[in-house]
């Protein structure tokens, strides 16, 4: 399994390394929600490099979350288990959440 905390440390190196960003978070945003259309894009289109465009917004989300000292790996076990419990109903052919 991949560690994401490692990989959290790489991408911030590589921007302290490049001299990216490294404090203005609004501007950190702007860029994911960027590079989640260009994903969006490419799978309108069909395009082979979808893949890649996702690689982008999982990047910036690895790159923020360091920069903020959040764990995300620990953060998304954690969500993935409170989602697990949760109880949905089917209403109108859509999951409502009824309880957790």
């Amino acid at each position: 399994m991949v560690d994401l905390k490692e990989l959290q440390a790489q991408i911030y190196k590589n921007k302290v390394d490049h001299g990216f960003n490294l404090d203005n978070i609004e501007y950190e945003f702007c860029h994911a929600y960027g590079e989640l259309a260009e994903a969006y894009q490419a799978y309108l289109k069909r395009k082979e490099d979808l893949g890649e465009e996702l690689a982008d917004v999982a990047i910036y989300l690895l790159g923020i979350s360091e920069i903020l000292g959040i764990d995300l790996e620990k953060e998304i076990l954690n969500k993935i288990e409170k989602n697990r419990k949760r109880i949905y109903k089917k209403v109108n052919g859509v999951n409502i959440k009824v309880g957790e």
